[in-house]
């Protein structure tokens, strides 16, 4: 079975006005809505009501312009560029680094990435940890001191990022052939021109999707347990439970780096203000609101209730991580993958992209992929759920993510759906005959 509708494999060309008035609405609400998150921890104890009784008084709340936040912000970009570049030396154990191969792009580009976001990681968090509780350079609790004024020089990168990115789409593009324009400058600037933008040998998709903010995300989250150890003289059980369960999906995101480089992120979205701004802004402030509503409201849960949350994060994990290793190892393997003790069954279909070459994909019918087509996100909203469960029930604040995170997939289920639909045609119609739920089995 074959298809060549490869104009529709990527982002849309052709966006629909309800698509355009989104992305609109998108770009205009949620920078402030960060800065409500932030006036609301910081002023309110984590209330998302209190800030609305307080309009008035909203400049007075914010967060302070600080050319020294800007530059902690620019040394940290600047390290993980310079770790970007080191090679790769980490080996064994299954983990895969170095310079790989990413996925075949629309116009038949097969490009090179450089694979060694672990090694970055742990230099960054052996420096933090040994510079912070170590040697005493710095206190741990220094992120936090700067979360606000950090906030300005993150959504000012943010926006000059996206703009670059826009500017560079029509000036000087690194494949021009992958390019995609829809008509519309606005959904084109949100949604990016260009599916591999590069600076010499520097990625900026999969070094802003990778790099700064997901590594940031673990040194941010010890900061915040340095700040409650500064505030109260102690680390909550909560805010060890919230460091181990994101650490662990950190961890995990690094030691698959090389797998991430064929997920809808790298091989499909193109870079603009949505990946720009969103790495820049969103992920750091968004994604890390239990361990800031912990440092302002600190619970100590029960033993047995942090148990709980414990086994049933390390559940989602589980599902998350081996429905992934699943789809990899027949990438791999191919016939030769064992998937719960029984060769694989799989569904052969082909497409053509715009070079006019054939090339074939397996869709996978064994395992989790039996069960439903995107299982992987089912164990990431049960994990990101125990992130919000860790934090107790006293507010709706560091439950925002969990919320997010499912319309996210939601949608991302739906967006995947669509473009398989026009990359493989009807034998992405019969998959979905095989494997009729998308994400919760028997429900969805």
């Amino acid at each position: 079975m074959s298809t060549n509708l490869s104009a529709e494999w990527g982002r849309s060309a052709r966006p629909s006005w309800v698509s355009i008035a989104g992305c609109g609405a998108i770009l205009f609400f949620t920078p402030p809505m960060v800065f409500y998150f932030y006036m609301a921890a910081f002023h309110f104890q984590g209330s998302l009501i209190e800030p609305l009784y307080h309009v008035a008084n909203w400049g007075s709340l914010l967060p302070p312009f600080s050319w020294q936040s800007l530059g902690i912000l620019a040394g940290w970009i600047a390290f993980q560029i310079a770790l970007y570049k080191l090679p790769n030396g980490l080996k064994g154990f299954g983990y895969r680094g170095g310079i790989l191969k990413g996925a075949v792009t629309p116009a038949g580009n097969e490009l090179d990435y450089r694979i060694n976001g672990l090694q970055a990681w742990a230099i960054s968090v052996l420096a933090f940890v040994l510079g912070s509780w170590g040697l005493g350079l710095f206190s741990a609790d220094v992120i936090f001191n700067h979360w606000g004024p950090i906030l300005w020089g993150a959504n000012a990168i943010g926006f000059v990022l996206a703009i670059f990115a826009y500017v560079k789409a029509y000036a000087f593009p690194s494949h021009p052939e992958d390019r995609k324009f829809s008509g519309s400058k606005l959904y084109d600037f949100f949604m990016g021109i260009e599916l591999n933008p590069r600076v010499g040998d520097l990625d900026l998709k999969l070094f802003f999707n990778g790099r700064p903010g997901i590594i940031g995300w673990t040194l941010i989250n010890l900061s915040f347990a340095g700040a409650q150890w500064a505030k109260y003289g102690m680390v909550t059980n909560s805010m060890i439970l919230v460091n181990v369960l994101q650490g662990l999906y950190v961890v995990y995101f690094f030691w698959k780096e090389a797998w991430y480089l064929k997920t809808i992120d790298i091989h499909h979205d193109h870079f603009g203000w949505m990946l720009a701004w969103g790495d820049a802004v969103w992920l750091p402030y968004m994604y890390t609101l239990q361990g800031l509503y912990l440092v302002f409201n600190p619970v100590q849960l029960s033993n047995e209730y942090a148990i709980f949350v414990l086994w049933l994060g390390l559940v989602g994990f589980y599902l998350f991580l081996d429905a992934n290793n699943q789809k990899d190892r027949f990438k791999q393997l191919g016939d030769k993958a064992v998937i719960w003790g029984k060769a694989p069954k799989y569904l052969t279909c082909s497409y053509t992209t715009k070079d006019h070459s054939k090339r074939e994909s397996r869709l996978l019918l064994s395992g989790w992929w039996g069960v439903s087509r995107h299982m992987n996100y089912t164990g990431d909203l049960i994990l990101s759920l125990c992130y919000s469960l860790a934090c107790g029930f006293e507010g709706l604040f560091p439950y925002f993510y969990f919320v997010f995170l499912f319309i996210l997939l939601v949608h991302r289920c739906l967006r995947d759906e669509e473009r398989c639909q026009a990359k493989y045609g009807s034998a992405w119609t019969e998959y979905t005959r095989k494997v009729k739920y998308r994400l919760i089995p028997g429900v969805w």
